[in-house]
């Protein structure tokens, strides 16, 4: 009888045509493939027949209550690195193994820098006005237009210095901007060794950038750790990227503050309850949004799932 290996919310369908499946080539798998994002209460029935599940990063979460409702399950591969995404916990209660693989920096810095130049463009707004045949403006009335710039001679803040953040200060001093970090102990240190100025006062660094870019790892420390104090440091013409976590954020604090005029714009990858969540922000004029794509291209998604058939392979057909 063949393994029913489950991919989770796979959107693009990529499973059909990576050269990853290759991995799973002489081994007793049936691939089976959701393309749709599952309710909570529909997950039950659509994996109950499933002896493993593939993630797709944290598109959707593994609790106590849905594991328990899975008898065959016998093994989760998380793509990525392991998230919160996964009660682990209660696999390990159930004798149900957890894997997970390995994450490259490169394509979300790519898009954290997309975001930057079109942010500080305001692509997002020329392009939804175009559509309407409007040609060279952001809004429909002369008083609340204004121009983008470049962002040659401005200063970008990158709050949490690591693997993707560093990267990013990479392509902006290839672009001729003043950078300086913020965060934990580890960012001070890795802007040392970088030559990159650390400023440990937080209201001082939101204050002295142009640009604010977030790059910091969702746990209980950091969850709502950003406020509408922090925000209403930033400068009223102040861009702010998030391609992290929308959890970061305290919860209506950016729509609040957006609306107050501090910062004055957002760019966006990420949002609370996906893709559900990403509804409240897609419409607002001062907001560029991206459906969560940091991740999503063709390299990334060939080692992932590259290294989730091996896996997979590997636990239910052991040499």
């Amino acid at each position: 009888m063949p393994i029913t290996v489950t991919v989770l919310d796979d959107y693009q369908g990529c499973c059909a045509f990576l050269d990853a499946a290759c991995e799973l080539d002489g081994s007793n798998v049936r691939l089976d493939v959701e393309h749709e994002h599952l309710p909570a209460s529909a997950l039950a029935v659509r994996l109950a027949e499933s002896d493993a599940i593939i993630l797709i990063r944290e598109r959707t979460r593994l609790d106590r209550e849905l594991i328990a409702k899975l008898p065959r399950l016998k093994l989760v591969v998380q793509t990525g690195r392991l998230s919160g995404a996964i009660d682990l916990e209660a696999c390990h209660e159930r004798g149900i193994a957890v894997r997970d693989g390995e994450g490259s920096p490169v394509a979300p810095a790519e898009l954290a820098w997309l975001l930057i130049m079109a942010g500080s463009r305001r692509l997002g707004s020329y392009l939804a006005r175009q559509r309407r045949g409007e040609w060279q403006r952001t809004t429909a009335q002369f008083e609340t237009e204004s121009l983008g710039h470049v962002v040659q001679d401005r200063t970008l803040g990158i709050w949490g210095l690591g693997r993707i953040g560093s990267r990013v200060a990479g392509y902006a001093q290839a672009f001729g901007m003043q950078v300086i970090a913020h965060g934990r102990e580890s960012s001070a240190g890795r802007a040392f060794e970088l030559g990159i100025e650390y400023e440990p006062d937080r209201e001082r660094f939101l204050a002295r950038c142009d640009v604010v870019s977030l790059h910091l790892k969702l746990n209980d420390e950091t969850r709502g750790m950003i406020g509408p104090t922090d925000l209403a440091a930033m400068r009223a013409d102040a861009l702010l990227v998030n391609t992290s976590r929308a959890e970061l954020i305290r919860g209506g604090a950016l729509l609040d503050a957006l609306d107050a005029g501090r910062p004055g714009s957002a760019a966006l990858d990420v949002y609370e309850n996906e893709p559900e969540g990403a509804q409240a922000y897609l419409h607002h004029p001062r907001i560029l949004a991206t459906p969560h794509i940091g991740f999503v291209e063709r390299d990334t998604f060939e080692r992932y799932f590259s290294t989730a058939f091996r896996q997979v392979k590997a636990f239910f057909s052991p040499v």
